[in-house]
């Protein structure tokens, strides 16, 4: 059952990465937007943290996106 969180938790923070990169932000600046310190950034794109739904939602608001299109199965494939 970890193995299973930790692939998830690696897949969440991939899709992080990957828009992050996409809307042309480093994680400083992500960080900053979402009132974070960049290690926070850097252990969530690592899948090394469980984050909450509010931090969630605050890194949503820091990409400009929705929750659907972070969580979206679909939309992972594609990247």
């Amino acid at each position: 059952m970890k193995k299973d969180k930790d692939i998830a938790l690696k897949k969440l923070g991939d899709r992080v990465r990957a828009i992050r990169r996409k809307k042309g932000f480093t994680q400083f600046e992500l960080a900053s937007f979402v009132y974070k310190d960049q290690q926070s950034i850097q252990r969530l794109e690592a899948g090394r943290v469980n984050p909450s739904y509010i931090y969630l939602l605050e890194i949503c608001e820091g990409l400009d996106i929705e929750m659907k299109e972070l969580l979206s199965e679909e939309d992972n494939r594609k990247h």
